[in-house]
């Protein structure tokens, strides 16, 4: 039986999740002849790697570094993925193109749905690097109001207001000292790396609104559990994982991903680590 296969590309790969997700997939699925697997790949090396797939290759997932560095090698971008200039899946078609769009704005929208926040009047960002690019393309889509943006330098500051006149979306920027201020916003989505925003946990405030934290590992941050003790709504970094990963199984094989299967996968290795 010949194999149909898909991998994640990045570095560093090692802990990705992606693979648990992807083959939890597959097995709900019945789809026994996929595969997925993980390769360490920088941008050097990316083009020799994606010139050499073969017609066995159905898709591949991207995470950081590569997620501008595959545009050029790519026969057409959805316009998703062309609104931050970031690609994180590829799909590979039988007339042999190569197909990229970006799951991450949709998924962070979907984790969102699924706690019940449709629409919000206002929000902050914690960050201003990819991710943060995302989340302004994801609340273009539910905010109605202003954006703030909690920064550390006014480079990464211009960035942000860059991105926001870019997407339609009313962008503030502020200095990270006053990054407290944020978590008075109906809805925070924190994009920085684990352990930023730890010292701002014990200013949650009493009524909190939603907090949407990136990371999955370590989980839960201090800033989630302080939020989560205060009666907020808490999203986190494997919701929106999972959600994007739904996503680029739909893709990928053309038949909807487990949302559920998936989930319990991701939540398994996880509490395995």
């Amino acid at each position: 039986m010949s194999r149909i296969r898909a991998a994640v590309l990045g570095s560093p790969i090692e802990h990705s999740l992606s693979p648990v997700l992807h083959r939890a997939a597959y097995q709900e699925l019945g789809l026994d002849d996929w595969s997925y697997d993980r390769f360490e790949v920088d941008e050097a090396a990316l083009p020799e790697f994606v010139t050499g797939l073969g017609p066995e290759w159905a898709g591949l997932s991207l995470t950081m570094p590569l997620k501008r560095a595959i545009i050029p090698l790519l026969d057409g971008i959805s316009d998703t993925a062309a609104s931050v200039e970031a690609v994180n899946t590829v799909v590979l078609t039988e007339d042999g193109r190569r197909l990229g769009d970006n799951t991450d704005i949709p998924g962070i929208l979907a984790a969102l749905h699924e706690r019940g926040v449709e629409k919000v009047p206002s929000a902050a960002i914690l960050g201003a690097g990819a991710t943060a690019s995302s989340a302004l393309a994801a609340l273009s889509r539910i905010c109605s109001g202003e954006v703030t943006a909690y920064v550390r330098t006014p480079a990464r500051a211009d960035e942000m207001r860059q991105w926001g006149e870019r997407l339609g979306v009313q962008v503030r920027t502020a200095d990270w000292s006053l990054a407290a201020e944020a978590l008075a916003a109906p809805l925070v989505i924190a994009t920085t790396p684990a352990g930023t925003t730890d010292a701002l946990a014990p200013a949650v405030p009493e009524a909190a609104g939603t907090l949407f934290d990136v990371l999955y590992e370590p989980w839960p941050t201090a800033l989630a559990a302080a939020w989560s003790e205060r009666g907020g709504k808490v999203v986190g970094g494997l919701d929106l994982l999972v959600h994007q990963a739904v996503l680029q199984v739909g893709q990928m094989t053309g038949r909807p991903g487990p949302l559920a299967a998936m989930r319990a996968a991701g939540e398994r290795a996880l509490a395995a680590r």
